[in-house]
């Protein structure tokens, strides 16, 4: 089981989920990724880690930036046998920008600044979305297991 101060695991069954409280900084980013890191090595390849850990790092970085207040970000990775599932938790009830699949032909801008991070979760993950919370929203998404 993953041990780091300020993990409590997430209500499911097994050791297969943990929920982190990650401070509104910068440092959240690498606190992020070291758990998802942890939990796919403890896992044994329940899913890319390379992958996991990109994509997490963007929907960090996205609730660190936009969200308001000062409320914590929260991180929960939830093991499946299918792979895994990660959600971001913010406090910022407005959804994202488009989390639909990009068609065909549909290349970014070279010259945007913003909005790759969106297109990395829409074409990296199996499958992602959003949804309301109590306290604001939460980011998801999935990741098949690696065979």
């Amino acid at each position: 089981m993953l041990h780091a101060p300020g993990h409590r695991p997430a209500p499911g069954p097994g050791h297969g989920s943990w929920r982190i409280a990650l401070p509104r900084t910068a440092v959240a980013v690498p606190m992020a990724r070291a758990l998802i890191r942890t939990a796919l090595a403890e896992a044994g390849g329940a899913a890319d880690g390379d992958t996991a850990e990109l994509l997490t790092a963007e929907l960090v970085a996205n609730a660190v930036e936009h969200a308001a207040g000062a409320a914590p970000v929260e991180l929960v990775v939830e093991l499946l046998p299918s792979g895994c599932r990660i959600e971001v938790h913010d406090s910022d009830p407005a959804p994202p920008g488009d989390l639909t699949p990009p068609g065909p032909g549909c290349a970014p801008d070279p010259w945007q600044e913003h909005g790759r991070g969106l297109l990395l979760l829409r074409t990296l993950s199996t499958a992602c979305g959003h949804r309301p919370t109590p306290a604001g929203k939460a980011v998801w998404f999935t990741l098949s297991a690696r065979r």
